[in-house]
């Protein structure tokens, strides 16, 4: 039997550092590079970062839509991006945000979380909006291929807050209650729940919610969009133990030269550590 993703994921953060890196090759960022917005720019871009970072960081977040807007070929270069990753002994999390009901969720699920997939990921981001249940395929097919969902919960863009923050007739939020569906879904895990959340490393104080759901709290927002290290202790309190920040253009802007991309990287997970850490 697979060990669970969420034991994976604590002994990981334990020996490399929380950090997750993105592989986000946009156009602008492909320019950037000297790359062309093509299928070779593309994948000496993401052959560039899983060389520099795979063997080195906890996780590489992959954005799926933009290997996807190169059609097949595209995606051929992101399958080929897991494998090498995960070869190198990052985990990988696939962040495509699907959601829907029923065949077609599970449909979702099998492309990314069953084993024999080519898109194999040790974790998807997922959007719960249709209902936490809907996801419901997806969190079976992960217990069952030792994989790992990370939950829409307390995303950091303005728009999310009219979904997110909305309140129900028991009086919680929208996010509160997928953190509850979480913490309920870890329960009894050791080290660590496979089940977390996407929360924004941009958001502020959440002392209001309850974020010990007992499992990994993806944190977007770190560098670019202007959270730091060292916000993450205010930010997240108990439960940051269990964060893992993510960063992509603070990092990604210093290829294309491996050992730059490397010494940004090394730079964030020390600052990373230092912060959750306290010295």
């Amino acid at each position: 039997m697979t060990e669970p993703f969420g034991a994976r994921l604590r002994r990981a953060m334990d020996e490399r550092g929380p950090l997750c890196v993105g592989i986000d090759p946009h156009a602008s960022l492909l320019a950037e590079w000297g790359l062309n917005d093509d299928v070779a720019g593309l994948e000496r871009f993401s052959r560039t970062v899983v060389e520099a970072v795979a063997g080195r960081v906890a996780v590489l977040k992959p954005q799926s839509a933009f290997f996807e807007r190169f059609g097949s070929r595209g995606v051929a270069v992101l399958e080929e991006s897991v494998r090498e990753a995960r070869a190198a002994g990052a985990l990988v999390v696939m962040d495509a945000k699907r959601g829907d009901i029923g065949s077609t969720m599970a449909a979702y699920a099998e492309s990314f979380l069953h084993k024999d997939a080519p898109l194999f990921s040790d974790a998807l981001t997922v959007s719960p909006y249709l209902g936490y249940g809907s996801l419901r395929p997806a969190v079976d097919l992960a217990r069952e291929s030792g994989a790992g969902l990370f939950v829409l919960a307390l995303t950091s863009n303005q728009e999310g807050a009219e979904v997110q923050h909305a309140v129900r007739d028991d009086g919680r939020s929208v996010g509160a209650t997928m953190l509850a569906h979480l913490a309920a879904e870890n329960a009894g895990e050791e080290p660590l729940g496979s089940f977390g959340a996407v929360v924004g490393a941009t958001l502020g104080d959440l002392s209001a919610y309850d974020l010990g759901v007992n499992g990994p709290l993806l944190a977007p927002g770190i560098g670019a969009q202007g959270a730091t290290p060292a916000d993450l202790p205010r930010v997240f309190g108990a439960a940051v133990r269990n964060v893992v920040p993510s960063a992509s253009r603070g990092v990604l802007r210093h290829g294309p030269d491996v050992g730059a991309l490397r010494t940004a990287a090394d730079r964030f997970a020390e600052e990373i550590r230092t912060a959750v850490t306290g010295s």
